[in-house]
């Protein structure tokens, strides 16, 4: 009797099978795979953008500390062979080997010198391609040499940078200088002229931005819109 059972069983399930009635938890199962191959792109893309965000950091955050050094040919060495670096009014130099020479005239790091450039506050956009990116930064800066000056200033940042061969190199840096004042009188009695063209090093180009730091207002534009409102 179980045998007969079973056996009907079978031949009801060959029947549904061949009538079509299974297809529908095919196409569920088919659905299933589609949805988790979707889902595995989607997480492979988050993390590939989270890493590139640490890569990003980590890059403008070595700048920061080479320049703190006057370790220049390892600061030229971040940019891309074309990239652009344009700092408060000096205009705008071109060119990986134009920058290495800004940098270098920027002078050597002695007894009593002080040049710190924090960065700090990063917004980070990184292209959906993956290739290219945008950030924001905010660079505190200690300036000062022993017995001769001592220096405040913040600049904030609107860079870009480029993925090449798999590694993140800046593309274009664009210094705003927004305060510099000196240290024992604050910024509440007046401020530092901004730095304007070295005499010993024309550009390649003139200020694309004229603007004034403090007391002037000034804000640097956004690369970005308000993540909430869009605007």
């Amino acid at each position: 009797m179980n045998n007969r059972i079973v056996g009907l069983v079978i031949a009801v399930a060959v029947m549904l099978a061949g009538a079509g009635w299974l297809l529908p938890t095919q196409r569920a199962l088919q659905q299933q795979v589609q949805d988790l191959q979707t889902e595995t792109t989607v997480l492979r893309q988050q993390a590939q953008a989270a890493g590139d965000y640490v890569s990003i950091a980590n890059l403008q955050a070595s700048y920061g500390f080479y320049v703190d050094k006057s370790h220049w040919d390892d600061a030229a060495d971040l940019f891309t062979a074309d990239a652009s670096l344009e700092i408060a009014g000096r205009g705008v130099f071109k060119g990986q080997d134009r920058i290495r020479e800004y940098l270098h005239s920027l002078g050597e790091l002695e007894y009593g010198r002080l040049y710190n450039h924090m960065q700090l506050q990063p917004v980070i956009h990184v292209a959906d391609d993956g290739n290219t990116a945008k950030a924001r930064w905010r660079s505190f800066i200690q300036v000062g040499h022993l017995g001769k000056e001592a220096r405040w200033g913040e600049a904030t940042y609107e860079n870009e940078y480029a993925k090449q061969d798999g590694v993140w190199r800046i593309s274009n840096l664009h210094s705003y200088i927004t305060f510099y004042v000196e240290y024992d009188q604050g910024w509440n009695k007046g401020a530092v002229a901004m730095p304007q063209q070295k005499e010993n090093l024309a550009p390649d180009a003139a200020t694309t931005v004229k603007y004034g730091a403090f007391p002037d207002v000034f804000v640097p534009p956004y690369h970005y819109k308000n993540p909430v409102t869009g605007k």
